[in-house]
């Protein structure tokens, strides 16, 4: 695949989690999540996108969200479960997108606000329509999905290169 191939990059934040006494990292589903997970993949499986990769943060809430959604999926990506997602800042998620390999032309990535949030607002150069300040009212909710588009190769991935061209949440 040519680094001229347009890419699509998928930001799924995890569904609503539990606050039981464990450690952040290992907080599990609260039961809306264990519900809006699976409407998240079939939102992702009727958009028609095959994942070449998803990279999916370490932590519980992720894994499980991801687990419940990707059931959804026609075609199961391989799936990285990566450590430095968990708590990221923007600068390390644009890092870990600069490290996609080329042949990747579709990604989606599972992870946490307020980084899912952040990377969506800052590589989006251009929207569609409202989608952008739809995103921004909503505040990126648990469950939601960004999609944006860009050309080139993952290694120019930077603020502003892409196009955010569909946003959507469970309950907006």
């Amino acid at each position: 695949m040519s680094a001229d191939t347009p890419h699509r990059i998928v930001l799924l934040r995890h569904a609503k989690a539990d606050w039981p006494e464990v450690s952040d990292h290992d907080r599990p589903l609260a039961e809306r999540g264990r519900a809006d997970a699976p409407a998240a993949g079939r939102h992702l499986a009727e958009s028609g996108i095959a994942f070449d990769l998803a990279l999916c943060s370490s932590a519980l809430r992720t894994r499980e969200t991801w687990k419940l959604a990707v059931h959804e999926l026609a075609h199961r990506p391989k799936t990285v479960y990566e450590d430095r997602m968990y708590e990221a800042s923007l600068g390390d998620l644009i890092a870990l997108l600069n490290e996609t390999p080329d042949e990747v032309a579709d990604l989606v990535l599972i992870g946490h606000n307020p980084g899912m949030h952040a990377l969506a607002d800052a590589l989006a150069g251009q929207a569609e329509g409202d989608v952008l300040s739809r995103m921004n009212r909503s505040g990126f909710p648990t469950s939601a999905i960004a999609v944006l588009t860009f050309d080139g190769s993952w290694k120019s991935v930077e603020h502003g290169v892409a196009k955010l061209v569909q946003f959507w949440a469970p309950h907006a």
